[in-house]
């Protein structure tokens, strides 16, 4: 297997003071052929893949006007984006840009604090991607029922979510690029109708229907489907490898991602709320299709109802990329077999990753939207948490580290900034139930017991890895050999 590493090419005498392996990066895992240039995802593709990571467009955040009434819902979409979604893309474009590998927070965390940690966080977020993507199938089924009542329960549901889940995994295998471009036409039709929504029901418009709350708040609801709706920012650095200058494509495409999926929120929300007087019971998952032909017809009920399933087909592509280049990373860095650093020879997809996050998705895809959403936000959660905490500790590990991109803030205001989204998520965490602990702390053991496992089997040889971890080890010994001498006899010239 080829791997491709980047090397700082001239060091300073002062740069020599830190290890190698600090200076050495993989960038990507092609299997048994040199990755292709022109292959590289452009700034545009990545803007609508990032968007289709956190957002789709409003479908399934309808439930924050049941859980909270329709002032709580525009606040949550309006400050939420301050206390969580402006942080983590930050966080995420500093360290994307100074790492710029296969694997985004896995070797991230891995640089700060080690193999262990770095594994149990590919194992929290991949666990957590793979639950969150399960739920797109289920939510176009939903849609779908909405027009064809039959497959709402049953057997026909179970061949709808499963045969939408094959098709749309080899749609994947088919080339990241691909995946890009496809994401930019799904989000213009699903978009579209929501803003025709809005033009119909402006003359409609009562303001007034903003401030009101509901009675009976259900902040468990609310909350999990507020940070669903606006979380996995950085799930799009796990195939920075693949990115075009990333340096200057990352920051740019998650400003432009954010902007996007704002609009594509409040727009819909603020019409919706300020038009149609109906019990904060009925805006339940799907209800902009219904709130759309009471506004302007059943002519464009049915159109959100397609966006919906475009819409549905553009998170899960997104959602899938992300976890099959994360594979591709951890086997990198050598916390997976090397089978799974194995890319498609027709498309240089990482197929083995595309097969197995598939399969994993189809499994609970039969759980309910709730029950997704929950486990989904804990996990990740745990992850961010340890994400959080290695941004902190690259800054105080590696001050010199190269940043293309580096939050304006000094220590104490980057704490600031991370103690409010740490906050939530500890706040989102005390709102699981029981099972969602249940099942989160098994997933945790597996983690866990996923990584001694695959340092048996390395001590064994009974599985094949990659060497790129051999290699750094062998290098740090002859760069050490000739780094100490150096730096012992260097003195800066005012001396």
């Amino acid at each position: 297997m080829a791997h491709e590493i980047q090397l700082h090419a001239s060091r300073t005498s002062a740069d020599m003071a830190e290890p190698l392996h600090e200076s050495i990066l993989p960038i990507q895992s092609n299997g048994e052929k040199p990755h292709k240039e022109k292959s590289k995802l452009a700034l545009l593709p990545l803007v609508f893949l990032i968007y289709f990571e956190v957002s789709g467009g409003p479908y399934g955040s309808e439930q924050t006007v049941q859980a909270g009434g329709p002032l709580l819902a525009i606040l949550g979409f309006v400050l939420f984006p301050f206390v969580w979604s402006i942080p983590e893309a930050l966080i995420t474009a500093e360290l994307a840009t100074a790492l710029p590998g296969n694997g985004g927070f896995v070797l991230w965390t891995d640089r700060a604090f080690g193999p262990f940690p770095g594994s149990l966080m590919g194992s929290w977020k991949f666990l957590s991607g793979a639950i969150n993507s399960a739920a797109y199938p289920a939510l176009c089924a939903d849609y779908i029922a909405r027009a064809i009542p039959s497959i709402s329960s049953g057997a026909p549901r179970v061949v709808t979510v499963t045969a939408t889940t094959i098709l749309l995994s080899f749609l994947n295998y088919t080339g990241l690029s691909v995946v890009g471009y496809t994401a930019m036409v799904l989000c213009a039709a699903s978009l579209s109708p929501f803003f025709l929504m809005a033009a119909a029901g402006l003359p409609k418009l009562h303001p007034r229907r903003w401030g009101a709350i509901a009675s009976d708040r259900d902040w468990r609801l609310f909350f999990n489907t507020l940070f669903w709706n606006l979380n996995f920012w950085d799930n799009a650095s796990t195939l920075a490898g693949e990115v075009d200058r990333p340096q200057r494509t990352f920051p740019r495409a998650l400003l432009a991602a954010g902007l996007l999926t704002s609009a594509a929120y409040l727009v819909p929300l603020l019409i919706g709320t300020a038009v149609l007087d109906v019990p904060y019971s009925s805006w339940d998952s799907g209800f902009y299709a219904d709130a759309a032909g009471m506004i302007a017809g059943h002519w464009l009920k049915y159109w959100i109802e397609v966006g919906a399933v475009l819409s549905a087909i553009g998170l899960y592509e997104a959602q899938l990329s992300s976890a099959a280049f994360q594979l591709l990373g951890m086997a990198d860095l050598g916390f997976l077999p090397k089978l799974f650093s194995l890319r498609s020879k027709w498309f240089d997809t990482p197929w083995v990753g595309i097969v197995t996050s598939s399969l994993i998705s189809l499994g609970i895809s039969f759980l309910t939207l709730d029950d997704i959403i929950s486990s989904a936000n804990f996990l990740y959660s745990l992850g961010m948490l340890l994400e959080i905490a290695s941004f902190l500790w690259l800054r105080r590990k590696e001050p010199r580290l190269k940043r293309p991109f580096r939050v304006p803030l000094r220590k104490p205001w980057l704490i600031f900034m991370c103690a409010l989204p740490s906050a939530f998520l500890i706040y989102v965490m005390t709102l699981a139930s029981w099972r969602v602990f249940a099942v989160s702390g098994g997933l945790t053991l597996f983690g866990c017991g996923l990584y001694f496992s695959m340092e048996l089997c390395k001590k064994k040889g009974c599985l094949m890895f990659g060497t790129l971890g051999e290699m750094v080890g062998e290098m740090e010994e002859e760069e050490e050999e000739e780094v100490k001498p150096t730096f012992r006899n260097s003195r800066p010239a005012s001396m």
